[in-house]
């Protein structure tokens, strides 16, 4: 196997990016058995495709275009109801943890959830996936200055939603 990978650096690469692959497409899905089709179907498109990606471009950026695609897709086609494969709505209904920090997670999640779909994709690729503010507004097809708009209203709104003041008082404005 170890040969295989080093004769192969396309997969060796794709390998090595599931992690991030799966981050982001938990950070759309927002289920655990959504976001791992999401995945699936991400790396056999990128498979499918692979010689149409050109070698010394940035493979991530690629990757992450075609899984914000596919949700993309998905979600038009989706059928509107609701699901819970995964018991999560179900879990909605238990009592919740008593742990400060677990409640300050659950509180940020659930404002992240809150935020507009463009704002919280541009956190996530920036913040939460470490990407350049150029690699994301790529993957999102907007100019730069589009991209740090929204992450710089996203940080503001999410602060705002769980109490957390900025340094600067930064204000959350209209999405784009």
């Amino acid at each position: 196997m170890h040969d295989s990978l080093e004769a192969d650096p396309f997969r060796r690469d794709i390998i090595a990016l599931i992690p991030r692959l799966r981050a982001y497409a938990m950070s759309l899905a927002r289920s655990d058995v959504e976001a791992d089709d999401l995945v699936q179907e991400t790396l056999m498109k990128a498979w499918r495709a692979r010689a149409s990606f050109q070698p010394g471009t940035n493979l991530q950026a690629w990757l992450f275009t075609i899984l914000r695609n596919a949700f993309l897709s998905e979600t038009v086609v989706r059928n509107r109801t609701t699901q819970d494969v995964d018991g999560r709505h179900a879990a909605q209904l238990a009592s919740g943890p008593n742990q400060e920090w677990r409640l300050r997670y659950g509180e940020m999640l659930g404002a992240l959830h809150q935020l507009r779909p463009h704002a919280r994709e541009a956190l996530l690729l920036v913040a939460a996936s470490g990407m350049s503010y150029e690699e994301a507004a790529r993957i999102c097809n907007c100019p730069v200055n589009t991209m740090k708009s929204r992450v710089k209203r996203a940080r503001a709104s999410l602060a705002g939603m769980i109490g957390f003041e900025l340094a600067g008082d930064v204000h959350a404005g209209a999405e784009d």
